[in-house]
């Protein structure tokens, strides 16, 4: 008997990729998947593995991005298999693009499927979950990208605020038996093959990180056994399971009776150089003590090319970033 025996879940994106992984590996231990996807057609094909493996599955299509799709897919779990104690939120895009090329268009709707999509499909399952009185479990879906990433400035806004969501719902909803937490996930996805390396280009030299190695720690996540487990980030996938740490305060200066100007620009020099920052996820030296210069033509259209502004090799990402990650995803 698996660990999810009786149990129901609902996973968003679960046609391809990390989602399908999860799907897999809920319907293995024994929970009622309803596989949702953009794609119908795909959200059909992962139902049909998990039928044939002997588990129970549904399909939806519903579009997460709309209050309206998160309540006909928390419905449709409650009709199909008598309840719901868990959601997966994990569908997203991608609409990469520099700061000042991005449009409004581009901004809003990576921001709608995935900070919104994850707040409608969590607040329809909880409300479900503190009715039904079982409790439960949410699992977002967060990414390196929250710390920076050139090119993502939309992706990386909405992973942040999934994390945020993340910790607060932990706080708020511990009260109803119902866990929330959250994983930064590494997979080669067809949302990974938008990373470029420094030439513009996909990066040839990416190794492959298979997206079903995701699926064993959300099932568990979403079983009793991880009761005592909320409020947390996890970086999974191969053979990791890190934990993100929580924004902190960490080294500062203090002034009896407050700081003025004259104070700050006299110690601000002397404390802060060489404590700073890395700037964005890539956990290289602080650049900028000299100061931040405006770059002469070629040497931003290098930036332009290049995620770091610079040279980027796979080898160097999995070794320099705070979470090894096979792409900001």
């Amino acid at each position: 008997m698996g660990i999810l025996e009786g149990k129901a879940a609902v996973v968003t994106g679960g046609g391809r990729g990390v989602g399908r992984g999860e799907c897999l590996h809920l319907a293995a231990q024994g929970a009622a998947v309803v596989v949702n996807d953009v794609d119908g057609e795909e959200a059909q094909k992962v139902v049909g593995e998990i039928r044939d493996a002997g588990g129970r599955a549904a399909a939806s299509s519903a579009d997460i991005g709309t209050r309206k799709g998160a309540q006909e897919l928390v419905a449709q779990c409650v009709d199909e298999f008598g309840a719901i104690h868990a959601v997966v939120n994990n569908a997203g895009i991608v609409r990469d693009k520099s700061f000042l090329k991005m449009t409004d268009e581009e901004w809003e709707i990576v921001l709608r499927i995935h900070a919104g999509g994850t707040f409608w499909c969590a607040q329809e399952a909880a409300l479900r979950m503190r009715d039904q009185g079982t409790g439960g479990a949410i699992v977002n879906t967060v990414s390196a990208a929250q710390m920076g990433n050139f090119g993502q400035t939309n992706y990386g806004a909405a992973k942040g605020a999934i994390a945020s969501m993340t910790y607060t719902w932990a706080n708020e909803l511990a009260r109803y038996g119902i866990r929330v937490n959250a994983i930064s996930p590494m997979a080669t996805t067809r949302m990974s093959a938008t990373f470029k390396g420094a030439d513009g280009k996909p990066a040839a030299n990416a190794p492959f990180f298979d997206p079903n190695l995701n699926g064993p720690f959300v099932a568990y996540l979403c079983s009793d056994e991880a009761s005592w487990i909320t409020g947390q980030v996890f970086g999974t996938g191969a053979d990791r399971v890190v934990i993100m740490k929580h924004p902190t305060y960490d080294t500062g200066m203090f002034k009896p009776g407050g700081w003025d100007v004259e104070a700050l620009r006299d110690q601000m020099p002397k404390f802060w150089k060489g404590r700073l920052e890395p700037v964005g996820l890539y956990k290289k030296p602080y650049p900028y003590y000299e100061g931040v210069k405006f770059a002469s033509p070629a040497q931003r259209a290098e930036g332009e090319r290049s995620p770091v502004g610079g040279k980027c090799t796979w080898a160097s990402l999995r070794c320099s970033t705070r979470f090894p990650t096979a792409s900001p995803r």
